[in-house]
Order: C-alpha cells, then structure tokens, then sequence
C-alpha cells in the first residue's frame, strides 16, 4: 500500500480487498481508496463527482470514495504494527442543524496482513464502536453523525488471512486502539484546539511502556540522526516494510517474532530522492535507488 495527498484528496493505492459503507459502498476488490475533501456547500451528485475526480487523476474506476468537509491538513494517520488508521472528523449534532461546522467522521483503516470478508465487515463493527466511545469520552450525547462513513482494506494477495476483526482480537484491539485516540486527535485539529500545517502521523510505541507518540519533523531532538542536510519528510518510510535486503534485514523483535528492521537505510533521507518521492509517490524502490546512485 501507498499513501498520498494529492491537492485536496488522501490516495490509498494498492491491490486490495475492501469494504466499505461510503458512496457506491460494498466489498470489492479495488486499487483505490480516496478521502477527497468538498465544499461545505457542496450539492453535487456525490457518485458522479466521484467518478469525474478519479478520471481526471488517471485512475480506474476499481475504487472506494469518501468525501469530507474537513481540510487534509487535519487528517490523523495513525500506525499500529501492521494496521493504519486514516482519521478526518468533524461533527455536529445529529438531532440539530447547524450548517457552519463540517459534520463527518471518515474512518479508513489499512491492514498490511490479510483479512476475511467477514473480519473487514466486522472491523466496521469495531471502528463504529470506537468512535462512539471516543466521542461519548468527550462530552458528546450522540455516538456519530448522519454521514459518517468507514472503508477497511487488506492486501489481496498475503500470505494468511485474520478471520475475525472484534475488539480482542489481534486486528481488532489495534483498530479500536487508534480509533480510540485518533477521533480526538483528529477533532482538536479540525476545531482549532491544535494547530498544525500538515496531517499528523501517530505510531504506536512500545518504549518506556505502550503509548502513542506523534512524529513532527520540526524540531526533533534526534536530528540528525543519518547525516548533516538529510531530509526527515519520510522518517515513517511508505515503503515500509520493503523486505529489501540491501537497504534492511530481518531481526529479532523484542516482543517475539521477526519484524523488519531498516534503522540504517537512509534512502528516503536523500535530498534528490525525497523531493522525487513528493512528485511521483507511486515510484518504485527500483526508480529511488537508480536516482540515489546517479548523486
């Protein structure tokens, strides 16, 4: 999977398997899944303004499309192991109208390991449950808006498939996790209460005890942490895990198991290479590696 923002729309792009509850929803198999942002005054016919805005960018019409009033700068994406979560939200109450305020909570969640159709299904279930945790938490006495919308997506192709995505499961407690904390992340941002230019990327840290942590590249105490000048945009690498030997390996996790281990890759650190990542963010490993050694 790879993940962009293209003017004012998240791309997820890849060979999944998906469900969804959005415009034209279902469970498919789809190499896209897209968040694109619309005026609050929007009145367009929201499938076919979708399939005008894919074919304009190129792609197929194998897709799931979410459509906000929330700005992508205040999107929340947030990494747990092998399942990522991409959050906009902005709610009003359901029970009363108030046209100024953006009131949608598109939750798309991305898991790298297989799934079932039946466990995509049920992970809608267990988002669903979250958020209507995470906004009850809050002081709000209504579990979610009238246009909330979830896609959840797979690889199509791994290797093994989780059957069930419930809240103690492997994927499930991990959706409910980021759900849980990312709704009100992402509706500090989108309120005003934290300011940030760019979307906010949370990984799921096990160091000093489990806690989520947020990544800015401005002002982090381990810069630099390759060399003098490095670019710190991909510091979370999209590529991971790339499973390419020469620029990482294999090693023993501390909580059991292998994980992918790149501490030393400084490929997307490269000037040349991560302004060639922000222009072309489909490019493969291949392309990346020819242009580093070119330098």
């Amino acid at each position: 999977m790879r993940y962009f923002i293209r003017d004012t729309t998240l791309f997820l792009r890849g060979r999944f398997r998906a469900a969804s509850t959005g415009i034209n929803g279902g469970i498919a198999d789809v190499t896209t899944i897209l968040n694109h942002t619309v005026p609050r005054d929007f009145d367009d016919d929201p499938p076919r303004y979708l399939d005008l805005l894919t074919a304009r960018h190129g792609l197929s019409r194998e897709y799931f499309g979410l459509l906000t009033a929330v700005r992508m700068r205040h999107l929340c994406v947030l990494q747990y192991d092998f399942v990522t979560v991409f959050i906009t939200a902005g709610v009003t109450n359901p029970t009363r109208s108030d046209p100024k305020t953006p009131h949608t909570i598109n939750i798309i969640v991305y898991s790298r390991e297989g799934m079932s159709d039946a466990a995509l299904l049920e992970t809608i279930v267990t988002v669903t449950g979250a958020k209507a945790q995470a906004l009850h938490d809050l002081g709000y006495d209504f579990p979610g808006t009238t246009t909330d919308a979830v896609a959840v997506a797979c690889e199509r192709d791994a290797a093994s498939a989780h059957t069930y995505a419930g809240t103690l499961t492997e994927v499930g407690r991990r959706v409910h996790a980021a759900v849980l904390y990312g709704v009100p992340e992402a509706l500090a941002r989108q309120q005003g209460k934290v300011r940030r230019s760019e979307p906010s990327f949370f990984i799921y840290s096990r160091y000093g005890g489990d806690h989520w942590v947020e990544w800015q590249k401005e002002g982090c105490p381990y810069y630099p942490c390759h060399f003098p000048g490095q670019r710190c945009d991909y510091c979370y690498c999209p590529y991971y895990p790339c499973v390419d030997e020469e620029l990482g390996e294999w090693v023993e996790s501390s909580g059991g198991g292998r994980v992918w281990g790149c501490a030393g890759c400084t490929l997307l650190h490269v000037p040349e290479v991560a302004d060639y990542v922000k222009r072309n963010p489909e490019a493969t490993l291949a392309e990346l590696k020819r242009l580093r050694d070119k330098r």
